[in-house]
């Protein structure tokens, strides 16, 4: 039995890391074991190959940037209070912004991400949209206005991709998105 100083998290970790800055072509098993100071075998130890250490890194995705947010979002009080904190944390600038941008990428050559996605984009609309009509908006319209959230949030960080947020940009956000969804008055 190998040594194993590196952990799984650390594996993960340094995998959404570099998934995040280059996809698939940053996922060498040697280079990363250069970056922890561990032999390849390390790797093997947790992961059988390197499609489950993809599947580990994509579950890893979803529970930071959507388990974690709707957790977060839950603990406020219902209405106005949940919103506004899912636009604070939604609308952050995220040092790994690019994962979902090379995971769309890999998702052509594999149909199950691809699934995957489509899941947490309807996850995702589908949280807003409870949101919304939490805050007295129907069903019919809350689900438009989840939708067009999520592709102003998708366009916004696209925007901003390269760039430094301005010190208000929360504030310039939610003026913004008080154009379609009337949440300040």
């Amino acid at each position: 039995m190998p040594k194993i100083i590196a952990k799984k998290e650390d594996w993960i970790t340094l995998g959404y890391k570099l998934f995040s800055k280059t996809g698939i072509n940053g996922i060498v098993v040697e280079k990363m074991a250069l970056k922890l100071k561990v032999n390849k075998s390390s790797f093997y130890w947790h992961f059988k190959t390197k499609k489950d250490f993809l599947d580990e890194i994509i579950s890893h995705w979803i529970s930071v940037d959507t388990n974690r947010i709707i957790t977060k979002v839950k603990s406020k009080a219902l209405g106005k209070e949940q919103f506004n904190c899912l636009i604070e944390l939604a609308f952050k600038k995220e040092p790994y912004l690019d994962f979902i941008f090379f995971l769309k990428r890999y998702a052509q050559k594999d149909k199950k991400i691809q699934v995957l996605i489509d899941e947490v984009d309807t996850q995702r609309i589908e949280f807003t949209k409870s949101l919304l009509m939490n805050m007295d908006f129907s069903k019919d319209e809350a689900k438009i206005k989840a939708e067009l959230l999520y592709k102003y949030l998708i366009g916004y960080h696209e925007m901003i991709r390269y760039k430094k947020q301005s010190p208000n940009y929360l504030n310039e956000v939610k003026k913004e998105l008080n154009q379609f969804i009337k949440f300040e008055l």
